[in-house]
């Protein structure tokens, strides 16, 4: 018999892993990555709206240019442990 691969919800399996592959939410990524590059991070980020438009995906694309091993960047490697774990 063939091994099963392990079920993977399809919000997960799809979910962009850098911020060029985000579609449909241009502004929200071109204001996250101009504010990393510009050193200017706020305290706070609130992403709202209905169901579905990538709140989620989102903050942890945040978290991931925030934490990533390459300093705060807007360009997270997606190698190292911190972008690895989130």
């Amino acid at each position: 018999m063939a091994e099963e691969k392990p079920h993977q919800a399809l919000y997960r399996r799809y979910r962009p892993q850098t911020p060029a592959e985000v579609i449909g939410q241009d502004h929200v990524v071109r204001a996250l990555t101009g504010s990393i590059r510009e050193n200017r991070l706020h305290h706070a980020f609130l992403f709202c709206g209905p169901r579905g438009t990538g709140q989620t995906s989102t903050a942890r694309l945040l978290a991931k240019m925030v934490n990533c091993g390459n300093g705060p960047t807007a360009e997270p490697c997606g190698v190292c442990s911190q972008c690895v774990t989130i």
